[in-house]
């Protein structure tokens, strides 16, 4: 029986497994976002969330004591300077873990490890259609910035009614070349 014993061994010695939670969490403090294996994200939140607590606290025994799980002094000092005072209304959960699925080679399964309301990006692939959208978004918002700098300048009235048509052509065109191809049925028939 196992009662009340704490922490996961992930089948490696004391020393190995405090090197890995060290490294573990200055990734995390360094990029905000951290991708490794569920039972390794579980324990690397723990030794996280009890940093930012010291980190909030902010005074000197705090920062040496961080500084022993922390292996860059420039990431101690953003955790110091950026992520503890982010948190400073936050009573605890400074992170999050979201599960992707299983890992190809060894069906290990796999989270994210990330802090919450952090700053980074996902790095998440754009579909064919999101690009498509967000061009025509973006030839839009082009459109409508050069519609209120004309208005702004009270030139619209000097302006001919030319330079209104080519804002409009270019949405036309960016739009024609992100609208998707459509399939006909007939496929090419082989002469044999």
């Amino acid at each position: 029986m196992r009662h009340n014993v704490s922490g996961r061994k992930l089948n490696r010695t004391p020393a190995h497994r405090k090197a890995l939670y060290r490294n573990l969490v200055t990734a995390l403090f360094k990029h905000e976002r951290i991708t490794t294996t569920v039972p390794k994200a579980k324990e690397a939140r723990s030794v996280a969330e009890k940093l930012i607590t010291k980190a909030k606290n902010g005074d000197l025994h705090s920062r040496r004591q961080a500084a022993r799980r922390v292996n860059e002094p420039a990431v101690l000092q953003k955790l110091f300077e950026e992520i503890g005072p982010r948190y400073a209304d936050r009573p605890g959960g400074y992170t999050r873990i979201l599960r992707l699925g299983n890992r190809k080679g060894d069906n290990a399964e796999l989270a994210i490890l990330e802090l919450v309301d952090g700053t980074a990006a996902p790095k998440v692939k754009d579909s064919a259609k999101r690009a498509r959208a967000r061009r025509i978004l973006k030839a839009e918002e082009k459109a409508e910035e050069k519609a209120a700098l004309l208005e702004a300048a009270d030139l619209a009235e000097a302006v001919p009614e030319e330079a209104t048509e080519e804002v409009a052509e270019e949405v036309a065109e960016v739009t024609e070349e992100a609208a998707p191809v459509e399939e006909t049925g007939d496929e090419e028939k082989k002469e044999d």
